[in-house]
């Protein structure tokens, strides 16, 4: 279980990074007063380190409860509403935190496209040093 966390972690921080270099719109900026509990974030590396380890929290936790939910839904799109739901939690990311901007609906597709991608990957090269 805390593996599963871990890795949820690092997929989000690496398709944060990713969105931000690639996704037109999607960017980090720098406040002074951006602090996490009173330790200064000055730089843009540790809010993405931020962001990440907020998303993945938020897919491990909240997202399994939202995916029970919507069940019907998902199995009438033929799982197609999962991607609603990955665009969901990239919003309430971008609605909590002010150093994130993600514009609505294209940025916003994109980056949930490449945290998905990152998915995969990672999966696929966890499993596969595992068997």
């Amino acid at each position: 279980m805390m593996k599963k966390a871990l890795l949820q972690i690092i997929i989000a921080v690496l398709g944060i990074w990713l969105s931000v270099l690639f996704v037109p719109g999607t960017k980090i900026n720098l406040f002074s007063d951006s602090n996490f509990f009173g330790l200064p974030l000055t730089l843009q590396w540790q809010i993405i380190l931020l962001l990440g380890i907020s998303l993945g929290l938020l897919n491990f936790f909240v997202k399994p409860i939202i995916n029970t939910i919507t069940l019907p839904l998902r199995i009438i799109t033929l799982g197609l509403f999962s991607i609603i739901i990955n665009m969901a939690m990239l919003w309430i990311l971008d609605f909590i935190f002010k150093e994130i901007t993600i514009p609505w609906f294209w940025p916003l597709l994109w980056t949930t496209i490449i945290v998905w991608f990152s998915n995969i990957i990672i999966i696929k090269f966890i499993i596969k040093n595992e068997e």
